[in-house]
């Protein structure tokens, strides 16, 4: 079980839903990133490296570095950081260059 990181006080959210992450459903909230909806649950490796097989996490957060590259419906390399949630959507965890 893991713990939310999400501030819930004094926040207006968009409606709940629920996105798959890696097999597992999670809730997210319309209006967040895929990121956002994945550090709020302490998840924190978005992709692992090619040459070493190394994590990676959220770094700048605007989509410059592009360290958060997901596969997110089926779509390689797709930043999480810059990707709204919607209700249904499929994110997996990048190994290398992806799919």
């Amino acid at each position: 079980m893991t713990i939310s990181t999400r501030i819930d006080r004094g926040i207006q959210r968009g409606q709940q839903i629920r996105i798959t992450v890696d097999g597992e459903s999670i809730v997210a909230y319309e209006g967040e990133t895929v990121a956002a909806a994945l550090i709020a649950i302490d998840r924190r490796i978005l992709r692992y490296t090619t040459k070493r097989n190394e994590p990676r996490s959220l770094y700048c957060g605007i989509g410059v570095c592009q360290e958060c590259r997901m596969i997110i419906d089926g779509v390689s390399n797709t930043r999480a950081c810059m990707t709204p949630v919607r209700a249904g959507m499929i994110v997996k965890t990048q190994q290398g260059i992806g799919e």
